[in-house]
């Protein structure tokens, strides 16, 4: 691969707002469990809200997507922004009632829409087709950098206590996304070539749901995404649960985080070694692992280990799913097949929260990590010999 391959310009200031923006949206939603528990909500509570976070933005997915196939993947990137920066004003100006939350974190939900579906068409406008994969390892480890950091801040700034400072993380969330909304400016707007625009005609979700294989990494990557929501909504709850104090939680999070960055650093000499069927597979049993630990009354050290092995496999696992949807997705229809795979992801944060909070009502937090664990092993099976039999026909 040419250096000059890689556009630094354009890289370099697009990976520091994307690990800013996900140190907003971990700590935000983190901050937004503990609040939950300030006001002793019902279980049912947190499902719903983690619910309310993907429903709406179902609905403009796919619109979205056609938009940015236009080269409007800069004005994606400026309008989430701004709706993360509304989202965290209202949450730190009005946090004290369940549809506050529920509100603001659905506005923080179409927000972190609108930047997923732009960074990851804008990451292909920082590098030709020889960086590619280089530069969305590097894509990833920025978004693990950030999910490492948002919970560090919630457990240092915890200390000893068992419930995190709210109002303190919900003020300083709000700073972070005003200093978000500037910098996205530094993420130029592409300029399409009218011919090719006149040209272009957008595919429909049926055209590309025949894509050979597609819908299966669009599943892959549901299940994976639902399952790691599920493990950051949910930790606080299972450390209150279990007598576990706030910096234990905050540092559980971040070990996630950090094995993920760990799992990205060598995900191309993964893929040389294993090929991407058994890639896929090794990743989603050891994430299966992780949770079915975790799901246990283990001692402290054991669910520390259960976590590193979850960001792990997991980690890598979201790496191989963006990564397929690029390489399977006609060019033209990039943005479309970005915003199905993300619609997907929606739809399980909406489903599998909803269910887990019914699960969760009736046996506890450790019945929905089990059932996480099981279907992530089912998922991982039918995946693997999906990808296998296509690379074999």
């Amino acid at each position: 691969m040419a250096a000059s391959d890689i556009k630094y310009r354009l890289l370099i200031p697009f990976l520091l707002h994307s690990a800013l923006f996900q140190i907003v949206t971990s700590l935000t939603r983190v901050t937004v469990s503990y609040r939950a528990i300030e006001l002793d909500l019902p279980i049912t509570w947190y499902g719903a809200i983690s619910s309310g976070y993907a429903l709406l933005p179902i609905f403009v997915a796919l619109p979205l997507g056609r938009w940015i196939d236009t080269g409007r993947d800069s004005q994606a990137i400026w309008a989430g922004s701004a709706l993360t920066l509304a989202a965290n004003l209202g949450l730190w100006f009005a946090p004290n009632s369940p549809w506050h939350l529920l509100t603001f974190t659905v506005i923080g939900g179409i927000g972190h829409l609108f930047l997923m579906a732009g960074h990851q068409m804008f990451v292909l406008r920082c590098t030709g087709a020889a960086g590619r994969e280089s530069v969305l390892g590097h894509y990833m480890v920025a978004l693990a950098i950030g999910q490492m950091i948002g919970p560090l801040i919630v457990g240092w700034s915890a200390g000893s206590a068992a419930v995190a400072p709210t109002a303190a993380l919900f003020a300083l969330a709000l700073a972070l996304s005003a200093v978000a909304m500037v910098g996205a400016f530094a993420m130029p707007a592409s300029k399409p070539d009218p011919a090719e625009t006149r040209r272009h005609t957008p595919a429909s979700v049926g055209e590309l749901m025949r894509v050979r294989g597609l819908v299966v990494v669009i599943l892959a990557s549901v299940m994976t995404v639902a399952s790691m929501d599920l493990f950051m909504i949910y930790m606080p709850l299972l450390g209150a649960e279990r007598g576990i104090g706030a910096w234990h939680v905050g540092m559980l999070l971040t070990t996630r985080a950090l094995a993920s960055i760990a799992s990205r650093l060598f995900y191309a000499h993964m893929i040389a070694a294993l090929g991407r069927a058994n890639l896929t597979l090794a990743t989603m049993v050891c994430g299966a692992v992780g949770f079915a630990v975790l799901a246990a009354p283990v001692p402290l050290p054991a669910m520390y280990f259960a976590v590193a092995c979850m960001g792990f496999g997991l980690g890598l696992s979201v790496v191989l799913c963006l990564s397929n949807v690029v390489e399977l997705a006609p060019t033209s229809a990039r943005g479309i097949a970005m915003t199905m795979r993300l619609t997907g992801n929606r739809m399980g944060q909406f489903i599998f929260p909803f269910f887990a909070g019914l699960l969760g009502a009736a046996a506890g937090v450790g019945a929905i990590l089990g059932v996480t664990s099981v279907a992530l092993l089912a998922s991982a099976v039918a995946t693997w010999r999906s990808i296998a039999a296509r690379k074999s026909s």
